[in-house]
């Protein structure tokens, strides 16, 4: 059964933020491990921590700066979800959902999800760009376990398209124009927060997986579910290749990303300003 505490802390959310918004959101966008320039580009808004938001459990991840900002990007008003939340970190589906909920509750339409994945693809580089066209949850739970809760969404939602097709058309002509990198391909979600073994590597790839990761998919799930646009976009950070796999550490990742992530903010504001 869903505790009837979890849709009232959701408007409770949402109630507080409205007043402070300076306008109603058109999209949402949560960012992923080493994502850390962003908020210097918003305009015209404010932001505050997840500590003093409603009901928000803190970020515990490292690199995740815990802070929602809002204002204009690209001239498109946005919430800006600074770190995620993740299964590995001990918090439930319904938890790591949470903002996608608050975005949902806000009127947001439209909602971007990036993060730092290990390639899978012996054709991808560290550092490059990889649109998501389709998932594979290998985390053995859906944020919509439980009672549905039907003013949000279908008991069964169809996921035949969780990534937006117009928008990933969108995507793929900015970096086109822009002259980056962008691949296309699956991500594979895995709870962790151990990474792979060549094993499991070698067993993910064979099942068609271009990209795997510890994100993403429990958040596109539910937006599904609440009837938004999803995009995603995966910062490949490493590349797991089963037969030739090095140990890698946390702080590589890291540094992976902020490299490429002057790629990822062009391609995402090209999004923005583009999109319908």
């Amino acid at each position: 059964m869903v505790s009837q505490k979890y849709p009232e802390q959701v408007e409770e959310c949402a109630r507080f933020l409205r007043p402070r918004l300076t306008a109603p959101p058109e999209w949402g966008i949560i960012l992923g491990t080493g994502q850390g320039v962003w908020d210097t580009r918003l305009a015209e808004g404010d932001g505050l921590s997840y500590g003093e938001l409603p009901h928000f459990p803190p970020a515990t991840s490292p690199s995740h700066q815990g802070r929602l900002g809002w204002g204009r990007l690209s001239g498109r008003q946005v919430l800006l979800f600074q770190g995620r939340f993740h299964a590995y970190e001990g918090y439930s589906l319904r938890q790591v959902t949470f903002p996608v909920r608050v975005m949902a509750a806000l009127g947001v339409k439209k909602v971007i999800l990036t993060n730092a994945a290990g390639g899978l693809n012996p054709s991808f580089k560290a550092g490059e760009l990889m649109l998501i066209g389709d998932h594979i949850n290998f985390m053995g739970d859906s944020p919509l376990v439980g009672e549905n809760i039907d003013a949000w969404g279908p008991r069964f939602p169809d996921l035949s398209q969780v990534y937006d097709q117009g928008l990933r058309q969108v995507a793929l002509e900015v970096a086109r124009r822009r002259g980056l990198v962008l691949h296309q391909g699956v991500y594979v979600a895995v709870k962790g927060p151990h990474l792979e073994t060549p094993a499991e590597t070698r067993m993910l790839r064979w099942l068609g997986a271009d990209a795997v990761g510890m994100s993403t998919v429990p958040e596109a799930i539910a937006a599904v579910h609440a009837g938004l646009k999803v995009l995603g976009v995966s910062v490949l950070s490493n590349l797991n290749l089963p037969d030739a796999m090095a140990p890698i550490a946390i702080e590589e990742i890291i540094a992976t990303v902020a490299r490429a992530e002057p790629q990822l903010v062009e391609l995402l504001l090209g999004v923005l300003q583009e999109a319908d």
